[in-house]
């Protein structure tokens, strides 16, 4: 796909790339993120791009690259009720030295350029910096959950949780790749075991590389810590859930003090779940287990008898970005009728500016068509920017309207509010969020 003609200051050029770049994209890479370890090393582990969505930039006088970008190709991202195709905006850097010249705002152009052309109605991304990207008409759209939970921590019960028996090994690919895909997805699908009602953001790595970074276990990325262990909680034979691990481990004049860093926490029900988490806190040699992202409402915050001694902070999860609006509307669910008309703006894609109107039956289809303001004027004003924020039900229109940010016009005789209706229409019973940090 040749690239769209988006202008670049004087004496800077696009440049396409390919695996043969990967040493001068970990050059560029280490100077936009500081890392302790060597070229060698980083280089010798694999790569998560997809490199035919992959573009740097080259300076006129300067060695290697000075900025690039890519994302990842999410065919199936979940949003409320459903899935849609979405571009996941990630590795974005710009060399010190060329900083502050309009590099990142010609890349974020091109990359919704592409995303449009591709048919890619969202953009999802983490940010490495929480002020950078709201002005480019991305929205907080969900945050995550962070613990650091005592070692023997007391649960609640759950009938059947002692049903379930654990095994611990060494994670590995091979053995444990299919079982973690699906569990993953199954999870993502119906964490509630209502079917249709899934998790929104909850993505899964469809590509080859995303899955090789996954089972990577190079020792340069254990940060001291011993290699990546699993735990599968199974009932009768049948894996359940699981999480992946790894312990380190200090010696004191007071004895032992280990700590557990968990990443993905899976499991497909209560009792499961109690199992896996009354067995990942009781492990020996150890004082605390430390997930590194869990959903907000994960089954955890309600078993924990005394959540607040694991101190949890909420950090900032996914940011997403309408690229179609239209199509982003019509294609999510919507947890109650809803029937309302809004102005949206988008100084960013022109194209997606107007006014919409939105009709939809309590989890079922969507239909979007723009309508003429003179005719049917708007009931609600907003920029693309908070749209985005709510879009995934994690935050409220009417959260955003109090912060003055959602406008809502108040017709004549009006009995209802349509802040209130749409608010209640665009939420989720399911909290959004991804269990990986891409």
């Amino acid at each position: 796909m040749a690239l769209p003609q988006i202008a670049l200051p004087a004496g800077y050029r696009w440049r396409t790339l390919t695996p043969a770049d990967r040493r001068l994209v970990t050059e560029l890479d280490t100077w936009a993120f500081p890392s302790g370890t060597s070229h060698d090393d980083l280089d010798a582990a694999p790569s998560p791009l997809t490199w035919d969505r992959a573009i740097a930039i080259e300076a006129d006088g300067s060695e290697g690259l000075v900025a690039m970008h890519a994302s990842y190709p999410f065919g199936h991202f979940p949003v409320p009720g459903a899935e849609l195709p979405t571009a996941g905006l990630t590795w974005v850097g710009v060399h010190p030295q060329h900083r502050r010249r309009g590099l990142l705002t010609a890349m974020i152009d091109l990359h919704l350029t592409r995303s449009s052309e591709r048919g890619e109605p969202l953009s999802a991304l983490f940010a490495a910096e929480a002020a950078i990207y709201g002005r480019f008409g991305y929205g907080h759209a969900a945050d995550d959950l962070r613990l650091d939970i005592p070692r023997g921590a007391a649960l609640r019960d759950v009938p059947g949780a002692e049903r379930h028996t654990v095994r611990v090994e060494i994670a590995a690919r091979e053995r444990h790749g299919v079982l973690v895909d699906r569990l993953h997805r199954a999870a993502g699908a119906a964490p509630t075991g209502v079917p249709g009602i899934n998790r929104p953001g909850w993505v899964t790595r469809e590509t080859e590389e995303l899955q090789a970074v996954l089972w990577d276990d190079s020792p340069a990325h254990r940060g001291g810590r011993e290699s990546r262990r699993i735990m599968i909680v199974e009932l009768d034979g049948e894996p359940r859930g699981y999480v992946t691990f790894r312990r380190s481990l200090a010696w004191e004049p007071t004895g032992p003090r280990g700590r557990v860093d968990a990443g993905e926490v899976v499991a497909v029900d209560a009792a499961a779940a109690r199992a896996l988490w009354g067995a990942l806190l009781d492990l020996d040699l150890t004082n605390e287990v430390t997930p590194f992202t869990l959903p907000v409402d994960d089954v955890v915050t309600q078993l924990l008898v005394n959540l607040r001694a694991a101190a949890p902070r909420t950090p900032d999860n996914l940011w997403v970005r309408l690229v179609d609006v239209a199509a982003a509307l019509a294609g999510r669910r919507y947890a109650a009728d809803v029937d309302v008309t809004i102005k949206v703006t988008d100084a960013r894609l022109p194209a997606n500016a107007g006014v919409y109107r939105l009709r939809a039956e309590a989890f079922g289809p969507a239909s979007v068509e723009r309508v003429d303001p003179e005719f049917e004027a708007p009931e609600l004003s907003l920029d693309v920017r908070e749209l985005g924020a709510a879009y995934l039900g994690g935050t409220s229109l009417a959260a955003l309207a109090a912060a003055g940010l959602v406008t809502e016009h108040r017709r004549q005789g009006q009995q209802t509010s349509a802040l209130a209706r749409a608010s209640t229409a665009f939420g989720w019973p399911v909290a959004p969020g991804s269990s990986w940090v891409f």
